[in-house]
């Protein structure tokens, strides 16, 4: 879509032919929630023990070459749409899964890190920040939220090499599977209307995609990240 900054009479030339170009692009949450599913349960079940400790590098590669992609393309698609938790939620996760696969793959089996730990729980702590700009995308911010928790408790594991640390890690993995699951589906159904829809939690802001008419979503797009002068 192109739209004019500003066709007001008494405006200087270069205002009235100034456009901005919108590209619509799709909802890239449900192929991050997605991936995140599947990252989360190959950790979970290192963690849970449901598979030994040889299959870590297998878990590791996975993640590296399935989940880190895919979150970054989520990423990169969030921040053209100016999106918090799809851009720089979904790229500090790639980044924190890509670290974990790094770390084990490079580690022996069965071992923990401090090191590896602390950077976990401060990745868990920042995750916190894009789930708070969630512009009303409730369950896509609990999913961020729980990513962090996740991330926090598996940090505190490695810290203390704790088995009781490492089985509450696993099992909080496969519940944010769930939600991820959960809010995947949620978000395709409402990007296709589809007539079965789940609640997704939307309030405030996040109505306004699917509320308000173009013109009322456009207002102020001259002064949004990318368009404005400076960031």
């Amino acid at each position: 879509m192109d739209t004019s900054s500003d066709d007001r009479p008494g405006r200087s030339e270069q205002l009235r032919l100034t456009r901005i170009v919108l590209r619509p692009t799709g909802n890239p949450l449900p192929l991050g929630f997605m991936a995140l599913a599947m990252g989360t349960v190959g950790f979970s079940s290192l963690q849970l023990g449901v598979v030994g400790t040889a299959e870590e590098s297998t878990v590791a590669l996975a993640v590296l070459v399935l989940t880190v992609p895919l979150q970054l393309f989520a990423a990169i698609v969030g921040f053209g749409a100016r999106d918090p938790i799809a851009g720089t939620g979904m790229a500090l996760v790639s980044g924190v899964w890509a670290m974990l696969a790094v770390a084990t793959l490079t580690s022996p089996p069965g071992t923990s890190s401090p090191a590896l730990g602390v950077l976990l729980v401060t990745a868990g702590i920042a995750l916190l920040i894009p789930a708070t700009a969630a512009h009303g995308k409730v369950l896509a911010a609990v999913v961020m939220v729980g990513s962090g928790v996740r991330f926090a408790v598996t940090g505190i594991a490695e810290i203390t090499g704790s088995g009781g640390w490492e089985t509450t890690a696993g099992i909080l993995g496969v519940v944010l599977a769930l939600l991820a699951l959960y809010a995947a589906l949620g978000f395709v159904l409402e990007e296709v209307d589809h007539p079965l829809q789940l609640p997704v939690l939307r309030r405030g802001d996040g109505l306004k995609p699917l509320r308000d008419d173009m013109e009322e979503q456009v207002t102020g797009i001259a002064r949004a990240a990318g368009v404005r002068q400076q960031l």
